[in-house]
């Protein structure tokens, strides 16, 4: 094997292994949501069982509770609404853009974006109607599988955390954590309690999330990798780096 052969194969042969590897664990991560749309699909009867049975008692305690069904429109309806989640994602690119950390923000631009787009196109494809209630307290445009609110929460609370974890000190970091999971179920179980999404497309969005996000998070941890950086834990966030004045490295310290 010739020395410049040597030189151009390795790194992208490891950079190659390193993204079968990523497709390989994205492509794991996403059975469980297709075992959900074949579910959904077939229409399993514990599925729909459990479907309707908390789209029922929930809904009965929306009916009699009007004071809590405002409480949880304001929930759904501003505080954790997909536009102000995407606006929260969109305001840390910009952020990272003036840190300079281009690849941090290109990671968390395209985390969002493919996560909402990923979600419509599974919404137009399985065509599921959302639930149909007397006396229904919430209405929703759209199909119901997956819910968008659950994937937009799962994506965007994923994108903030491993993002910005790296600014919060060590003591404080298991509150950002905290916090995303309180929006990512609190997401799901607004919808639910509305009438405007069945539990199993809560679980949809959760996962198809998840999907989302490891394709990227892996891909992301590859580059890391091609130029000599450790891997990181959720714990670290993904790049430590960003609390220096320059995160990304030099040009002429990556690997040739």
């Amino acid at each position: 094997m010739t020395p410049h052969f040597t030189r151009h194969f390795g790194p992208d042969a490891r950079l190659g292994a390193r993204l079968v590897a990523a497709t390989t664990v994205t492509a794991i991560t996403a059975v469980p949501f297709a075992l959900a749309v074949l579910l959904v699909e077939s229409r399993w009867p514990p599925l729909r069982r459990l479907d309707q049975g908390a789209a029922g008692h929930l809904h009965r305690t929306a009916v009699d509770h009007p004071g809590l069904v405002r409480i949880l429109r304001f929930l759904t309806d501003v505080v954790w609404n997909p536009v102000t989640l995407r606006t929260l994602v969109a305001a840390t690119v910009v952020w990272l853009l003036t840190r300079r950390a281009w690849r941090l923000a290109a990671w968390a631009a395209v985390t969002a974006v493919a996560g909402g787009l990923t979600g419509l196109l599974a919404k137009n494809t399985v065509e599921r109607a959302r639930p149909h209630l007397p006396d229904p307290v919430a209405h929703a445009p759209g199909f119901s599988f997956p819910s968008g609110h659950a994937m937009t929460a799962t994506t965007s609370c994923a994108v903030l955390v491993l993002a910005l974890l790296p600014m919060v000190p060590r003591a404080w970091r298991p509150l950002p954590w905290a916090l995303a999971g309180i929006t990512v179920l609190g997401v799901g179980w607004t919808r639910v309690a509305l009438g405007v999404h069945w539990v199993s497309d809560v679980m949809g969005g959760w996962l198809l999330g998840l999907v989302v996000v490891t394709a990227t998070t892996l891909t992301f941890q590859a580059w890391r990798a091609d130029i000599g950086r450790p891997l990181t834990t959720p714990a670290q966030g993904l790049e430590p780096e960003l609390t220096r004045s320059h995160p990304e490295p030099p040009s002429d310290t990556w690997r040739p």
